[in-house]
């Protein structure tokens, strides 16, 4: 071998050992050892040299790029032997849907790799990282990677956010407007119902923020905020309903009354009899103290205690009479009884009252 670049390293009548410095695909094949003995002794190695592969390089990014366009990526990596594998990663996600070219070059021993990302801009990746990476023997477990930010430009996203989920009238109320864009949204635009803002003492604008006090039932409408960039505008509406205010009962102590009624009820006997009765009720005590208008469940009692009575009334007069049934007779009809005549009858009366005159005890 004559080569500045391989030198002898032993050689002894058992051993014989070469060393390559600098060692290029050139100096990949077969080497022979020869042992001049009788006979002569030979022995044979293959070299294989690895083509480590450049560093990865990507191309057809142009910044920024607008929301919904079409993004190609193309990684490619050159003198490698075997050929490189090529991986892409969005964020450390792998991402599988790639395009994969292997060619070789012009000295037929080693391979140009490339792989082509492509998919459709979205806001979701402004700011992601998407690398490629190279893998190779004869790296040794340390790939090769390339990286690239991506920059998403798109028009503004835009919600509103209220600080009272429930406004009654009087109170105050604050809408924030939450705009998210690239480029920065300018400062938002505040209307009510397709107009400006019609009493600007109460609602104040300070950037995003609308701030009304002293709700009352004229501020209810629709309010849009809209916000916009270079790239375009956008709004979002919220719809305020003022409330009347809830009145809050407080809790009261409700103390039974007592409520009487008095039913007279007329009977006719012979002579006239008056019965009087009363009776008692009790209003609810789970009536609200204070509470007008009629009382259906005292007037109820009422009536039940009108009817109890007058059943009560008509059954003792039933019993009265049933007990003092008879012939009642006065001192004349007495009198009359035997008598033949009138004048005989009043006689006899007569006399009945004087024999009851003389049955009379006078005691001293």
């Amino acid at each position: 071998l004559r080569d500045n670049r391989i030198e002898l390293v032993r050689a002894s009548w058992h051993e014989l050992s070469i060393s390559v410095s600098d060692v290029s695909l050139s100096d990949e094949g077969q080497y022979t050892c020869s042992l001049f003995t009788m006979p002569v002794k030979t022995s044979k190695a293959f070299l294989t040299v690895l083509g480590v592969p450049e560093k990865p390089q990507i191309t057809g990014f142009t910044s920024p790029v607008m929301e919904g366009e079409r993004m190609q990526l193309t990684c490619k990596t050159s003198g490698s032997k075997p050929a490189a594998d090529i991986r892409w990663f969005k964020n450390d996600k792998e991402v599988k849907d790639v395009k994969y070219l292997k060619e070789e070059d012009a000295t037929r021993k080693t391979f140009t790799v490339s792989s082509t990302l492509d998919f459709l801009a979205d806001r979701s990746d402004d700011g992601a990282v998407v690398s490629c990476r190279v893998d190779h023997e004869s790296l040794n477990s340390t790939p090769q990677i390339a990286m690239q930010v991506l920059e998403i430009h798109y028009t503004p996203l835009v919600k509103i956010i209220s600080s009272n989920s429930w406004p009654e009238e009087g109170q105050s109320i604050i809408l924030t407007c939450e705009s998210k864009g690239k480029p920065v949204p300018e400062p938002v635009l505040w209307t009510k119902d397709g107009g400006e803002l019609p009493d600007p003492e109460r609602m104040v604008v300070n950037g995003r923020v609308l701030s009304i006090s002293f709700l009352n039932k004229t501020d209810n409408g629709t309010y849009r905020c809209e916000a916009k960039n270079p790239i375009g505008r956008n709004s979002t509406e919220y719809v305020l309903i003022v409330h009347d205010v809830l009145s809050t009962l407080l809790p009261t102590t409700v103390i039974p009354s007592l409520t009487t009624a008095t039913v007279t009820t007329n009977v006719a006997l012979t002579a006239s009899t008056t019965t009087s009765a009363t009776a008692t009720s009790i209003r609810d005590p789970n009536a609200l103290a204070g509470q007008t208008g009629p009382d259906h469940a005292l007037i109820g009692g009422i009536v039940a205690v009108v009817v109890f009575v007058t059943l009560c009334s008509i059954i003792l007069l039933g019993r009265y009479l049933a007990r003092h049934k008879g012939t009642y007779l006065t001192n004349e009809a007495k009198g009359a009884e035997d008598a033949p005549d009138a004048d005989t009858a009043i006689i006899n009366a007569e006399g009945s009252q004087v024999n009851a005159e003389e049955k009379k005890e006078y005691f001293i």
